[in-house]
């Protein structure tokens, strides 16, 4: 796959709310994670089991009532970007927040090998 089908897949699945379905097909086995800032793990997580483990924490953790993904914004022929909103409520507090950040995908050999979130 190329840029573009990667970058077109990773939003068609989360638009679709089957992104972990993508995390074999599009990531190396050692493709890393990196948050804006320390939620209690530390920033970075390696590999793709510990991605996984990223995306069952937050589905345990939040109830999401709406979301929408805006892109894949391509830049060059090795990242691209895309804009995700989330209204979610945090399971434990019931707290209801909006959620918006800024996912870097970098990509090598047909396999996204990191992801990066900005967010304010």
């Amino acid at each position: 796959m190329d840029l573009k089908e990667i970058a077109q897949a990773l939003v068609e699945g989360c638009r679709a709310g089957t992104e972990l379905d993508n995390l074999g097909r599009l990531y190396a086995e050692d493709a890393v994670s990196v948050e804006a800032m320390d939620q209690g793990g530390g920033r970075e997580t390696k590999g793709l089991e510990g991605i996984r483990g990223k995306h069952a924490w937050f589905d345990s953790a939040f109830e999401i009532h709406d979301s929408s993904v805006e892109g894949p914004f391509l830049h060059g022929d090795d990242r691209f970007a895309v804009i995700f909103d989330v209204d979610a409520s945090e399971k434990a507090t019931g707290e209801r927040m909006p959620m918006r950040e800024v996912g870097i995908y970098h990509v090598a050999d047909g396999k996204i090998v990191r992801e990066e979130f900005f967010y304010s």
